[in-house]
């Protein structure tokens, strides 16, 4: 099957790695949008976000793969269980930093993740990144930085390492996807979205959603996470991990901008100024040829 790019004899495919994770990050950044049309506490939002999302991709899983369906979720294998695992484990730390700290300084912790997406990657599997994309991560994080400004340091040490462990499990994540880049990992992605609602299933509202707001949720569900994930997950399979953890950067980008078109919430200047650097420093950063990537192999978790 010749589906973006799951076949029987995989090669990578840079140009598309970088177009998918790209769209990934722009499906990722209407969480803000999402979140402010549905009135409902954060676990019960979380939760059947992540049901629809899960129902989703298993749609597209079946449709990717046909009948080697199950073969492709055995194929996963205890690395992509751990994978799923780690993703649901950001969702968890993500949720209470944000009730801990503050968001600026959550942003701020996750603009790391290009970097330490980079150095595991490296430690690991060997997978070098040209310079020029190690340097626009750089101008990225300095972006960032400004955006978020002097709130950035005026969290909680508790809420501080909540993100960092977020950023990490993400990060983790993505290596693991990469070190099994000749596998499509759709499930465990798939597996992952289930469990961030099996995790926040206790704190949930019991009541169920009607009307506008279950719609709402359903699209929040589909189009954020549910298409997310899965263009990210195909994306990974392309692009080494530093660079798709940098281009998921457009994300904080593109998130203020569909609140101010939406909601006429003009963002502050330092927004703008960051944001443009963050915008300037991906688009840079996609053009800069073909991976070069080492073949993982030898790896402790490759098997």
């Amino acid at each position: 099957m010749e589906d973006f790019g799951i076949q029987d004899e995989w090669q990578a495919r840079p140009l598309l790695g970088t177009v998918l994770t790209a769209s990934a990050a722009v499906a990722y950044s209407t969480a803000g949008y999402f979140t402010r049309l549905i009135e409902l506490d954060i676990p019960t939002v979380l939760f059947w976000r992540g049901l629809y999302a899960g129902l989703f991709m298993s749609v597209c899983i079946v449709l990717l793969h046909g009948k080697e369906t199950v073969a492709s979720v055995r194929n996963i294998g205890l690395p992509g269980l751990l994978a799923a695992i780690l993703s649901a484990a950001a969702t968890v730390c993500y949720l209470n930093a944000l009730r801990l700290t503050t968001v600026a300084e959550v942003m701020a912790i996750n603009a790391t993740a290009p970097f330490i997406s980079g150095a595991l990657a490296w430690l690991v599997i060997g997978e070098k990144e040209r310079w020029q994309v190690v340097l626009a991560s750089v101008f990225a994080l300095a972006g960032i930085v400004i955006m978020v400004g002097p709130d950035a340091l005026s969290g909680q040490l508790g809420g501080a390492l909540l993100a960092f462990m977020m950023t990490f499990s993400l990060a983790s994540m993505i290596v693991i996807m990469r070190v099994k880049k000749s596998v499509s990992m759709l499930p465990a992605s798939c597996l992952s979205a289930f469990l961030s609602s099996i995790v926040v299933w206790p704190i949930a509202s019991e009541a169920i959603p009607t009307g506008t707001t279950m719609f709402h949720l359903v699209l929040f569900g589909v189009l954020q996470f549910g298409l997310g994930l899965t263009l990210l997950t195909l994306g990974t399979r392309h692009i080494t991990a530093l660079r798709s953890s940098l281009l998921h950067r457009l994300q904080t980008v593109l998130g203020p901008l569909w609140v101010w078109l939406a909601f006429a919430e003009v963002p502050p200047s330092t927004t703008i100024v960051g944001g443009s650097i963050v915008l300037a420093a991906t688009v840079a950063a996609s053009l800069f040829g073909r991976d070069v990537a080492q073949p993982a192999t030898g790896s402790p978790i490759t098997k």
